[in-house]
């Protein structure tokens, strides 16, 4: 039956029109990482990676838009992307930025893709230090140990000197696609699916 206003096929809602999609999605072998990076969204996305590997070792494609969030968060997603058997194709589109970027250096640098209007933030972590002098002197500390692992992290998964990234995250770097290529966030940019399983 159509609505009468639209002459168009009446929608599921909402809710059953999203679960829908996911499902489509899951069982292409595609996982979806878009918002800021919670606890709660790295539990999904974890979940569904090692549901995926469970069922096959062939490639998994993660699609990336995120301005970053949590980077312990970031964390759990980037280990787990290293540690499942089944290979990873990072995908980066819309943004992938601060602990995003860190998740999206979990795959392997060959298979690190984004697409043309990707744009790629890195800088050192930020917090709010509150409560006993004590406290926040622990606190700042945690930070310059953060900030720390994530310049390892780039240099090591991008072939940059480890100053030159200290450097470089000292304040917000913005990369466009090209750049992030030249930077060696990214392999490769590409304009559609079937360019990842020619790579």
């Amino acid at each position: 039956m159509f609505n009468d206003e639209t002459n168009a096929p009446p929608r599921p809602n909402g809710g059953q029109d999203s679960a829908f999609l996911e499902e489509k999605a899951f069982r292409s072998r595609m996982v979806l990482v878009f918002g800021t990076i919670t606890d709660t969204l790295a539990s999904e996305v974890v979940r569904k990676l090692l549901a995926l590997d469970a069922e096959s070792d062939r490639p998994i494609t993660m699609i990336v838009s995120s301005p970053g969030g949590h980077l312990e968060s970031g964390d759990a997603i980037h280990d787990v992307v290293r540690f499942i058997a089944s290979p990873v194709d990072m995908v980066g589109t819309g943004w992938v930025g601060s602990a995003a970027t860190h998740l999206y250096l979990g795959a392997q640098r060959e298979r690190r893709y984004c697409l043309p209007q990707t744009r790629f933030l890195i800088h050192q972590p930020s917090g709010g230090a509150g409560g006993p002098a004590s406290d926040m002197a622990i606190q700042a500390q945690e930070i310059v140990k953060a900030r720390e692992r994530i310049a390892q992290v780039i240099a090591r998964e991008t072939g940059q000197a480890l100053q030159q990234v200290r450097m470089d995250i000292e304040r917000d770097r913005w990369m466009s696609a090209d750049e992030a290529v030249a930077y060696g966030l990214a392999s490769r940019i590409v304009l559609r699916r079937d360019e990842l399983a020619a790579a």
